[in-house]
């Protein structure tokens, strides 16, 4: 049995900035352990992995915090550099991978030795899962106040229609790391309607776009 290839990601650890394959994230990258980890991406492949730190529960150790297993490798198609150090960058999805293990690094920013995931491009919704998400989507939009170009969206295909509703939709962190986890789109597609449902019923909750 072949070995799954890895390969080594500077990751940025955000809670809640989720990418998602074949999406545009920008950013504002105003840490200098980030502006340093920017400067490198760019004089090497511009991949930068976005993923999230799990919750801290019990004693902090001080260290830095655990990952969750899961994220999505970007790459910086486009870039400000700001006259203070700052940058203004756009990540465009290529893949999710999974940890293999955190890197002992020297660099100001983690790096971890990760396996790319091959997400099939072919993946499609049945005609009743396509339907019963947009009419969700329309449901939840509605019931938040959101406008939201319905010609447009009708015009995507299945994957940019469910990972760009999984990326910005107001869910908390852990809702859309089990979004980012679904192992196919129709799995993800059928968490996003059960995750509008619910948020849907619970308006009260806190939540900010992504």
């Amino acid at each position: 049995m072949t070995a799954p290839k890895t390969t080594r990601i500077s990751i940025f650890p955000l809670p809640g900035a989720l990418l998602f394959p074949r999406l545009a994230l920008p950013l504002h990258i105003f840490e200098p352990r980030y502006r340093a980890m920017v400067t490198d991406s760019l004089a090497r492949d511009r991949r930068i992995g976005m993923i999230q730190p799990r919750p801290v529960t019990g004693v902090d150790s001080g260290g830095p915090p655990a990952l969750f297993e899961i994220g999505c490798v970007g790459r910086i198609a486009e870039v400000q550099a700001l006259d203070d150090g700052r940058f203004d960058i756009v990540l465009e999805g290529l893949s999710r991978f999974r940890v293999i293990r955190e890197l002992d690094v020297t660099t100001p920013f983690r790096q971890v030795e990760a396996e790319l995931i091959a997400d099939g491009n072919d993946e499609t919704l049945s005609l009743g899962e396509r339907a019963s998400l947009e009419l969700e989507s329309r449901r939840f939009a509605d019931a938040h106040g959101y406008a939201v170009d319905w010609e447009a969206v009708t015009r995507l295909d299945d994957a940019s229609l469910v990972n760009g509703i999984a990326q910005i939709a107001p869910f908390d962190p852990a809702a859309k790391q089990a979004l980012l986890e679904a192992g196919t789109l129709n799995e993800r597609a059928a968490l996003t309607v059960q995750l509008m449902q619910f948020f849907g019923r619970h308006e009260g909750d806190e939540g900010t776009l992504q």
